[in-house]
C-alpha cells in the first residue's frame, strides 16, 4: 500500500470526534474543537475537553454565552485544560459574542467572505484566533466549503518532504493526516509505529532502526 493510501486511512480529528462537517451544527462543533486544538496542549487533552463540552451540551455560540465564564472554566478544568482554563474561557466568550453581533452565525460569516483569503482574514479578526487555529479549522473543510483553502502548514510539509510527496497535487487534501503523522509519530519519535515509515527517508537512513 502506498503512503498516500495509508494517509487516507488515517481518520482526521473531526472524524475521530464523530463530527459531521456537512452540517452547520457539526461545523460549529469543529470550530470549538479547533480553538481547543490551537493551544500548545496535547491532542488528547483537547479531545477530552471537547467531549466535556459536548456532554454539557455547550456546542453553540448561544450556549457558550449562556454558560458564562465560571461554567466554561469548570468544563475546561474537567477535561484537563487547566493550564489555559481562564484565558480560554474568556476567549470563547469573546469569540461567541463577536460572532453573534457581527455575523449572527458561522454560516453567515462564511457567506460574507469574498474568497479564501477574505475568509481567513475574517476569522483572524477574532481576538485569540491565530493562523494555527484558522488552519486547523479550515483544512478539514476543504471538501465542503469552496472558500476553505488555507496554505498548507509547515508540520504537514515536513512530513511531505520525508515521504517524497512533493509532486502530489492532493497534498492539501491529505493535510490533516500529514499533520497527525507529524504530531503523533515524528515529534514523539514513534517511528516504528508510524503508518508511513516505509516511505520515510529518515526512517530508512537511521541504522539504529529496523524494519519489522
Amino acid at each position: 500500500m502506498s503512503a498516500e493510501q495509508k494517509l487516507k486511512e488515517l481518520p482526521s480529528y473531526s472524524e475521530e470526534l464523530g463530527l459531521n462537517l456537512r452540517e452547520p451544527e457539526g461545523r460549529f462543533k469543529w470550530f470549538l474543537a479547533s480553538i481547543l486544538f490551537g493551544k500548545r496542549i496535547s491532542a488528547e487533552i483537547a479531545k477530552r475537553t471537547f467531549a466535556k463540552f459536548e456532554s454539557a451540551g455547550i456546542t453553540t455560540s448561544e450556549k457558550i454565552l449562556e454558560a458564562g465564564w465560571d461554567k466554561l472554566v469548570e468544563i475546561l478544568d474537567s477535561g484537563g485544560y487547566t493550564r489555559y482554563d481562564f484565558s480560554t474561557a474568556s476567549k470563547l466568550l469573546n469569540i461567541s459574542r463577536l460572532l453573534e453581533k457581527k455575523y449572527g452565525s458561522l454560516e453567515k460569516l462564511y457567506a460574507s467572505a469574498e474568497n479564501n483569503k477574505d475568509l481567513e482574514k475574517r476569522f483572524l479578526e477574532f481576538k485569540g484566533i491565530g493562523p494555527t487555529t484558522v488552519n486547523i479549522f479550515l483544512r478539514e473543510l476543504r471538501p465542503i466549503w469552496e472558500k476553505a483553502d488555507p496554505k498548507v502548514s509547515s508540520p504537514a510539509l515536513d512530513v511531505v518532504k520525508k515521504i517524497k510527496l512533493e509532486e502530489n497535487r492532493k497534498i492539501k487534501f491529505l493535510e490533516s493526516s500529514l499533520v497527525r503523522v507529524n504530531l503523533e509519530y515524528c515529534k514523539s519519535k514513534r517511528c516504528q509505529g508510524c503508518p508511513v515509515r516505509k516511505s520515510c527517508s529518515e526512517f530508512k537512513n537511521d541504522n539504529n532502526r529496523f524494519e519489522p
